[in-house]
């Protein structure tokens, strides 16, 4: 394995992968916040100017987007206390501390994390424009942005990307509603209802064969061509990282009013479903920056998609596929269905990532039946991904990691948040064979 510059350390792990075998990997190159934070690309001031433009954007959202009530794109924490219950009797573990879930499933608009990134890109790319254009100042009142006149304007810009689903999602309906064109480039895993979804909202959807990463490719090569179109880069955009890292500070503001305690004594887990790594990687970093060494994220995957890690645990980030070790990226999480990482994502998580474990498609069914059983919350597969996290981290393995930093003691005070990446806008029907698969698996095993 020379020719992935495998260590003698992660051999066994690496064999695992290949074999589809769920894995948990602590990340030897974690440091203290406090040592790489000068170090990173992008300053806590920079996540300050994106929630700041997204506040700015409040009168538009408000009166385009009535469900978003005061025009902010925020979801709900729930306490999850069954679905604790339910995973201890399902495991025959004890899980420390609390178990939570971060609602982005619900987010206004889009349904999913990607309401976060997708929006906030679309909406500073428009900005962009129409301050350019002498439009629009950072003064003014942006509901003027729903005139006629402004849509008008925005009609003669396109705005493009590739997708599995989610993202196309929310940059096809934001995009679409400001009156750009909008092309979405989706992937062969891409769920019929999202195309369909898209279409409904006058999105041109373009199919590929292919998976994912040609999805992108095909996309950035169409968009270079008209000088008036706008690519959003999953793999390497600042601007969809930062609208996700908004999301640490809002969830700083909401467990503080819920009375929940984040320091040195009260560790909270974080565990992110991944895909590509700019969602959870978004997040992360806004996290990072609200409590430092207090929080532990871990990323989720596939395992038959296990980009980010491969691209990790060899140090080649997006220079490695998982095509490339035989494994064939198919997967019922088509939000997670990328079988190659993001550079620029890998390369900051490299120091500030905890860790990240694989989950097999079957037991994400079984997830989505529990939790909709003791909790009445119905998600989509991929969504399911973290619920494996609380699991290993009361366990063996997570022992190890509590170890090494020095936790043991502290486990009763853990809190542990998954972060639900989408489902409210699954059609009931697909949502009720998503259920009726996992009840038979259940009942099989």
């Amino acid at each position: 394995m020379e020719k992935f510059n495998i260590s003698e350390d992660y051999m066994p792990i690496f064999e695992d992968i290949k074999a589809l075998k769920e894995v948990f990997w602590i990340n030897p190159n974690l440091k203290k916040f406090d040592n790489v934070e000068e170090n990173l690309p992008l300053s806590f001031e920079d996540v300050l100017d994106a929630e700041e433009r997204l506040n700015r954007f409040k009168p538009y959202l408000k009166k385009v987007f009535p469900q978003t009530k005061d025009g902010t794109i925020e979801s709900y924490i729930s306490t999850i206390g069954r679905m604790k219950r339910r995973m201890e009797e399902d495991y025959n573990t004890d899980i420390h501390g609390k178990l939570i879930l971060k609602r982005d499933d619900s987010l206004p608009i889009a349904g999913s994390i990607k309401a976060r990134g997708g929006i906030y890109e679309v909406l500073k790319h428009a900005e962009t424009l129409a301050i350019e254009n002498g439009l629009l100042s950072t003064d003014d009142d942006y509901s003027k942005l729903a005139d006629e006149k402004f849509r008008k304007f925005f009609s003669q810009y396109t705005v493009q990307v590739g997708s599995t689903g989610n993202l196309g999602l929310s940059i096809g309906i934001m995009s679409a509603k400001l009156g750009f064109n909008v092309k979405v480039h989706m992937s062969s895993d891409a769920k019929q209802w999202k195309k369909d979804l898209l279409r409904s909202k006058g999105v041109e959807v373009i199919e590929y064969s292919s998976d994912y990463s040609k999805a992108v490719e095909e996309g950035r090569k169409l968009s270079m061509l008209n000088p008036k179109s706008y690519f959003i880069d999953d793999e390497n955009s600042v601007d969809l990282f930062l609208g996700y890292a908004v999301a640490g500070l809002r969830v700083k503001r909401q467990l503080d009013d819920m009375n929940i305690i984040v320091d040195e004594d009260h560790p909270l887990f974080v565990y992110l479903p991944c895909g590509v790594g700019g969602g959870p990687g978004g997040v992360a970093y806004g996290l990072k920056y609200m409590y430092k060494d207090n929080v532990h994220c871990f990323f989720a995957e596939p395992t038959h998609s296990p980009a980010m890690l491969l691209g990790l645990i060899t140090e080649l980030h997006d220079k490695i596929s998982v095509q490339d070790i035989g494994i064939d990226n198919k997967t019922e999480a088509d939000g997670l269905a990328v079988g190659r990482p993001s550079s620029f994502v890998g390369s900051i998580m490299d120091s500030i990532l905890s860790g990240e474990f694989t989950i097999e498609d079957n037991r994400l069914y079984k997830f989505l039946v529990s939790l909709a059983d003791e909790e009445n919350i119905y998600l989509e597969p991929s969504a399911l991904a973290g619920f494996l996290g609380p699991v290993i981290l009361s366990g063996e393995k997570g022992e190890e990691y509590l170890r090494k930093h020095n936790l043991l003691d502290k486990k009763a005070n853990i809190t542990h948040m998954c972060w639900a990446t989408g489902g409210s806008l699954v059609p009931e029907t697909i949502m009720k064979e998503y259920y009726n698969k996992g009840k038979k698996l259940i009942i099989g095993s």
